[in-house]
């Protein structure tokens, strides 16, 4: 009876341990290197129509503050997206130290780490891959969006345009020193409870978040664009937000979902109770990719003839 009742009690720390198990089987990681002393992750996806004697584009993809790369990858839906249209995608790992896996995207040590390690991942991935170097693409949700920021501004020699889905942006414009305009894409929600679409503290982090349109039309002017943009209803809950007549033809476009939360528009919903409805009125990857195709990095020759 005493062996009963002690396996008994025992069964939910074994589930408990069981499903941690299952949890860090079903979302690991498939590459690792070593960057600034340490080991860092990253999940790869190649399609099989990868061609080794044909140059392929690169797309790379930010988690979230607290997520993890297969969060990422089944959020967005870029694999499926890979497969068909024939480009490799990748989503990194960001530190995870003491806490939750994040992007450091504050003036602090580990920005220039995090870069180094996304510069160095471009290099690995280089090296074992025939990658277009005039088609490399960045994007991330939340505070990978605000790396996304961070790579336009430092690896702006590498990366040929940038995405943004509900994107934290913690860092000044007067952070950003390089002045080459950037193509950029994105999509934020009105209904947004992480970070407010008009700006505003936010609930989950002590930061004071900008403005998304007001934001927005200062990367318009980094890249500068004309300064009346051309709004167009493309769903019921969906407003395209177009800046145009850009430097080097580096367009900068919003995405205003009404109702939207945090989330991944077109993509795997999360608990609405927690970031907010999920719209399916626009895909937010496939519109990323489109925008993406037609933006290569200028000075450098595109190889590819992705469609």
């Amino acid at each position: 009876m005493t062996g009963a009742v002690l396996a008994f009690l025992g069964l939910p720390v074994a589930l408990a341990l069981s499903e941690a198990v299952s949890f860090h089987a079903r979302n690991r990681s498939n590459g690792t290197i070593v960057s600034s002393g340490e080991k860092r992750e990253y999940l790869l996806h190649v399609p099989r129509s990868y061609d080794r004697t044909r140059p392929t584009p690169l797309v790379i993809s930010l988690h979230g503050a607290g997520g993890w790369p297969v969060q990422q990858r089944d959020l967005s839906g870029w694999n499926r997206l890979a497969d068909e249209k024939g480009f490799i995608v990748v989503y990194p790992s960001g530190r995870e130290g003491a806490g939750p896996r994040v992007w450091h995207v504050g003036p602090e040590p580990g920005l220039s780490r995090d870069v180094r390690f996304l510069s160095e991942l471009i290099d690995k991935l280089g090296a074992a891959y025939d990658i277009d170097p005039a088609r490399i693409y960045a994007n991330g949700l939340s505070n990978g969006g605000g790396m996304s920021f961070v790579l336009s501004c430092t690896l702006s020699d590498r990366i040929a345009a940038v995405g943004l889905v509900g994107a934290a942006q913690t860092l000044p414009w007067s952070w950003c020193r390089d002045r080459r305009p950037m193509p950029m894409i994105s999509f934020h929600g009105t209904a947004d409870p992480m970070i407010p679409y008009d700006g505003g503290r936010s609930p989950i982090a002590d930061n004071w978040f900008p403005s998304i349109p007001a934001w927005t039309a200062s990367w318009a002017r980094r890249n500068r664009c004309g300064t009346n943009p051309v709004e167009s209803v493309i769903a019921p809950d969906v407003t395209r937000i177009s800046y145009s007549d850009c430097a080097d033809g580096a367009d900068v476009v919003l995405h205003r979902i009404q109702g939207g939360g945090h989330t991944w528009p077109g993509g795997e919903p999360m608990p609405e109770w927690f970031v907010g409805p999920t719209s399916n009125g626009v895909d937010a990857s496939s519109q990323m990719w489109e925008f993406f195709r037609d933006h290569p990095l200028r000075g450098v020759q595109a190889l590819s003839s992705t469609d």
